[in-house]
């Protein structure tokens, strides 16, 4: 069966000679660095947006879903989602909760969102280390139907829709050589996604 892997590319650009800090395309890259990271536009969207989404949550969560209150009393861009145990039939572990990271560039730019706490699910896009392979979470990500409360029924789905469950189930192929490589960040990952039915 396949399954979903993480693709690494083979080749790293180093060295001034490709990334020359005098060349036309470094000043480029720069200049939209510091005008769409710094632009204070886009951290009122940011807040905005996520005072939106925590009401939401607060008020009206998915059915089976609780935002972790202590989570948010100290920042608005870092989330604890919880799940209850009748959610988590589909593997052997239960009570599972995810981390939500918010740049500032949300919602134009996907949360990174992982799995925190004891009970990691065993499933073939969920990573030892806590990381997700799935396609909302990146390339699918768009900020205008996408959403915590989004995010985290996708992430219920997947497991759900496993077909190895149980004691059946296992991490991906490439679970050892990923954990040792990776980057903790799980959006600086380039994913393969192949596979839809596992």
């Amino acid at each position: 069966m396949s399954r979903c892997l993480s693709y690494k590319y083979l080749r790293k650009i180093e060295g001034g000679s490709i990334c020359c800090p005098q060349s036309f395309f470094f000043n480029l890259f720069f200049f939209f660095f510091l005008y769409y990271g710094f632009n204070p536009k886009h951290i009122l969207s940011q807040q905005k947006r996520l005072q939106k989404e925590l009401l939401a949550m607060q008020n009206d969560p998915p059915p089976g879903m609780t935002l972790n209150e202590k989570s948010v009393q100290n920042t608005i861009t870092h989330w604890i989602v919880d799940m209850e145990e009748h959610l988590a039939h589909c593997t052997k572990e239960r009570n599972f909760s995810w981390l939500f990271k918010f740049s500032s560039r949300y919602p134009f730019d996907s949360p990174q969102v992982m799995f925190t706490g004891e009970n990691i699910p065993v499933h073939p896009h969920v990573y030892s280390n806590v990381h997700i392979c799935l396609s909302i979470l990146t390339e699918d990500w768009s900020p205008a139907p996408a959403s915590v409360q989004s995010v985290c029924l996708s992430i219920i789905s997947m497991l759900s829709s496993c077909k190895e469950k149980g004691r059946e189930s296992r991490r991906p192929p490439d679970n050892s050589f990923y954990v040792r490589t990776c980057n903790k960040n799980p959006k600086k990952t380039k994913w393969w996604y192949h596979d839809d039915t596992c």
